[in-house]
């Protein structure tokens, strides 16, 4: 079956219409500075990187790229080209408050490359990583996180969940006033592991040298193939092969790492530990059509606790949100299944009872569940849920509500709306200020407008939907040491918790190796980490679950 790629990206990241509003910024032309932070002006220089080996020397230490033209005037020649020639990183010293303590660390920001079998390089992928000072590298471990979409940078992981600074929000994760400002993250992961951030080809400043290129990277298999190769030459250039390795993916991001993990594990690499956060790694269970039922009774659970939030439902059953979730769960996995598999067979009195039960768990009228025919899809159900007050619910998260900015818009997110000015103007600014990493490119937050993301590869797709949970599985049973962490969000509908739980129930592993799979749940949407409270419980899940994937 072939998957609508527009869907797809609707299900998974923040909605094209609101990104394009975003991808316009410019960036002020300015030359590299060296590669020291203002604040540490009277500190040492700090240590070379490792040497690199370009293909193609350079005097130049600017990290930014140029986008050229050839002069020969057939057309072909006149297709843009990034330079993808290697440059050194800009590697900067830092401090963090944490813990009462302050920490010193080193953030390096540049770019790899990725190359053909002869050694000319194809393109080059952007990261940002942080290092502990004074600590054994070897031995210290190393996570390497990503965000999804696909066709979004990681910037979201890294400015708010696991980087040293995290943009400042509401305490329950709402937009703040402009101008929007950075802070210290007590909840960085770099006190326990060290951290690379890499954001996917064509997001970022990842490129490839050209567009018919990178077509070569812009599909599940070759998306996969590129981080695999990044992380590779990573280990490699900084002298990591011995250091406990870890894997953390949002979103499509855990399509990435679901792949990612199977895939070096046929190249020599294993990691001790997958963090699969807000959970995409089979579609079947997120694509809802006339011939899949089973996202719809998968979305459930978070339709009621959405519905329970924003007091739509009966005092009865929001007296014991947890109970009644439990309940929810069992009825929607077991009568309401049920009933969507009889399809047309349903009889008269069993309809009445499943449209008054759906009703009185998801908080819609029970005219509107039967005019769905029993399925109620997400925007159906953001759109009617605060009807009565003219607001829409967040898709993201569930606890976000807004009038529509446009009635005659289909589908809107107050989430997105809310989330991407903050993060996209205060990464910006630090990239240039606090990492002195300096480039006349945008930084694209999203990559939605290149036409390669309109026919992105779904590989499998055609055999139903596609999924990584063979690489995943195949992962773990190469690796049986490997433990994995799910984490889901209770208000999350663009990955709902339950369509997360099948999925690992549905893998297809024994006994022993299931008891390598931990789950951790929030109060939160999406983007667990945006409310301040879950973003606590997040870091202690993480460091609990780093410590029993680490050796005794």
């Amino acid at each position: 079956m072939k998957i609508s790629i527009a869907l797809l990206f609707a299900a998974l990241t923040i909605p094209l219409a609101v990104a394009q509003q975003n991808q316009s910024q410019n960036t002020t032309p300015e030359s590299a500075k060296p590669a020291t932070s203002r604040k540490d002006k009277d500190k040492k220089q700090p240590t070379p990187a490792p040497p690199i080996t370009p293909d193609k020397t350079t005097e130049s230490s600017k990290p930014a790229e140029t986008k050229a033209e050839s002069s020969d005037a057939t057309d072909k020649d006149k297709e843009e080209h990034y330079d993808v020639a290697e440059v050194p990183p800009i590697i900067t010293r830092h401090q963090v408050a944490l813990n009462g303590k302050t920490l010193g660390y080193t953030a390096t920001a540049g770019r790899l490359p990725i190359k053909r079998g002869d050694g000319k390089i194809e393109a080059e992928m952007f990261f940002v990583a942080y290092t502990l000072d004074g600590q054994e590298a070897g031995k210290r471990p190393l996570t390497f996180s990503f965000n999804g979409g696909p066709g979004s940078a990681s910037v979201w992981l890294h400015m708010g969940a696991l980087g040293p600074k995290r943009v400042v929000l509401q305490a329950n994760g709402f937009m703040p006033a402009a101008p929007y400002r950075l802070e210290d993250n007590p909840n960085t992961l770099l006190d326990r592991s060290d951290i690379v951030m890499v954001d996917a080809m064509s997001t970022g400043y990842s490129r490839a040298a050209t567009a018919e290129l990178a077509k070569k990277f812009l599909g599940v298999k070759g998306d996969v193939q590129a981080f695999g190769e990044f992380i590779r030459l990573y280990i490699s250039r900084y002298d990591r092969w011995s250091s406990p390795l870890f894997l953390l993916g949002e979103s499509y991001g855990t399509t990435r790492a679901a792949g990612i993990a199977g895939y070096l594990a046929d190249h020599g690499i294993a990691f001790n530990g997958v963090t699969l956060l807000s959970m995409a790694v089979d579609f079947q269970t997120l694509e809802w059509n006339k011939s899949n039922d089973l996202p719809y009774f998968l979305l459930v659970p978070t339709f009621n606790m959405i519905a329970g939030y924003h007091h739509k439902l009966s005092a009865d059953l929001t007296q014991d949100m947890a109970k009644t979730r439990d309940e929810v769960v069992r009825w929607s996995m077991n009568d309401y299944a049920l009933a969507l598999g009889k399809g047309d067979a349903l009889t008269a009195e069993e309809r009445r009872k499943i449209v008054d039960q759906l009703s009185r768990y998801i908080g819609l009228r029970p005219e509107i569940i039967e005019a769905h025919s029993l399925r109620v899809d997400v925007p159906t159900f953001t759109h009617e849920l605060l009807l009565d007050q003219k607001l829409v619910a967040g898709r993201l998260d569930g606890r976000f509500s807004s009038p529509n900015p446009d009635e005659d818009r289909l589908f809107y997110d107050p989430t997105s709306a809310a989330i991407l000015p903050p993060y996209t103007s205060a990464f910006n600014g630090y990239l240039r200020t606090e990492l002195n990493y300096k480039s006349d490119m945008p930084y694209r937050v999203f990559a939605y407008d290149e036409p390669g993301f309109q026919k992105w590869e779904w590989g499998n797709a055609v055999e139903g939907f596609p999924s990584t949970a063979g690489g995943l599985r195949s992962a773990m049973i190469k690796n049986p040491y490997m433990k994995i962490l799910v984490m889901e969000g209770y208000y999350d509908l663009a990955t709902p918790y339950a369509a997360a739980n099948w999925t690992m129930d549905h893998l297809n592993l024994d006994g022993q190796l299931r008891q390598n799979v931990s789950y951790a749940t929030y109060n939160s949407g999406h983007m667990v980490y945006i409310d301040r409270a879950e973003h606590n419980k997040m870091k202690k899940d993480l460091v609990d679950f780093m410590d029993k994937c680490l050796p005794k």
